[in-house]
């Protein structure tokens, strides 16, 4: 199910604020991405602020960059479990079938423990 505030939001605002977010998170200015994209940095603020919508080529670039999927670009933040089992699915997803294994075998303890009275 959608959020009805986050359908309201044309995508290029919420791509804008998803590229922002990413660059706040590893500490970056706009100029700082902007040099790693090899553009200026009004780009960058164009694209956070949802003016611009950068091209395919662009998109690609910034999900390169920003160690991201492009799909991770174009995702919002939803707390809707089968959107988060998406977003954890497409991380599963990159690992190796061991590594795979691991990750959902700590999940489930956690979630186990979380469940569990006193937990």
């Amino acid at each position: 199910m959608i959020n009805k505030k986050l359908a309201e939001k044309p995508l290029a605002q919420l791509l804008g604020q998803r590229i922002a977010q990413l660059r706040k998170s590893r500490q970056w200015t706009q100029a700082q991405l902007a040099e790693r994209l090899q553009v200026e940095p009004e780009t960058i603020s164009r694209f956070e602020r949802g003016a611009s919508v950068p091209s395919l080529h662009t998109l690609e670039s910034l999900a390169s960059v920003l160690r991201v999927g492009i799909a991770d670009l174009l995702a919002h933040s939803s707390t809707a479990p089968d959107d988060q089992a998406m977003r954890i699915s497409a991380w599963l997803s990159d690992l190796e079938p061991a590594d795979r294994a691991f990750v959902t075998g700590i999940v489930q303890q956690l979630c186990e423990r979380l469940r569990s009275p006193g937990g």
